[in-house]
């Protein structure tokens, strides 16, 4: 394996880091975009059931916050439900602002990895064969071993970077699409709160 990359020069040094990065950043995200963490099936009715039972308070409205992203944006909902629909609606869109650029952390250098891989791997071919038309200009084409080292620099590096860009690209789309999952869940929880808080205000209001 050394002899291998070895035999890429010196660009296989930034390649190797691609991957590091790519191998990290992937195991982050799998264990951060879990969506039992993020978006809690029951975490709804819960909330309802303190509003319900005039449980909810500035303790539960923290206890929420804490417990989950979906529960931040739920609890900024609820801190200003007295304000009416439309701010209510305004905070939760404020709050699920911060929490999908919090979800789509690091994949926009999972995506830059996936594009520059390759054009290193293309780069490190370019340097190859410049090295064996300079040994062919300087000794000619009888010397094999020569030709050989800028033909191996070309292949490996190409290799390389090919090998670094298929898994970033496909972590980088299965990742964007586990975040566009998680959004449109908490987003229709949101909307069920705002209906639900508010049509049982009017009833009350009519009631009255």
């Amino acid at each position: 394996m050394f002899e291998i990359v070895k035999a890429g020069g010196w660009l296989m040094v930034p390649i190797i880091l691609c991957s590091m990065a790519v191998l990290g950043i992937t195991l982050e995200r799998l264990w951060s975009l879990n969506a039992s963490k993020i978006a809690p099936r029951h975490l709804l009715s819960q909330v309802w059931g303190w509003i319900k039972n005039n449980q909810l308070d500035a303790n539960k409205l923290k206890e929420l916050k804490q417990s989950s992203e979906l529960g931040k944006i739920l609890a900024a909902g609820l801190s200003n439900s007295r304000h009416g629909r439309d701010i209510m609606r305004d905070s939760i869109q404020e709050a699920a602002s911060e929490v999908v650029h919090k979800l789509e952390q690091y994949l926009g250098a999972l995506g830059t990895i996936a594009a520059v891989a390759p054009l290193l791997g293309l780069l490190g071919t370019v340097f190859g064969m410049i090295d064996v038309f300079t040994t062919i200009t300087l000794q000619g084409t009888g010397n094999a071993g020569a030709l050989a080292g800028g033909i191996s620099q070309a292949l490996v590096t190409t290799a390389a970077g090919l090998c670094v860009a298929i898994p970033a690209m496909v972590a980088h789309r299965y990742f964007t699409r586990k975040v566009d999952s998680l959004v449109v869940v908490m987003e229709q929880e949101a909307i069920k709160l705002v209906d639900a808080l508010h049509s049982d205000r009017r009833v009350e209001g009519k009631g009255n």
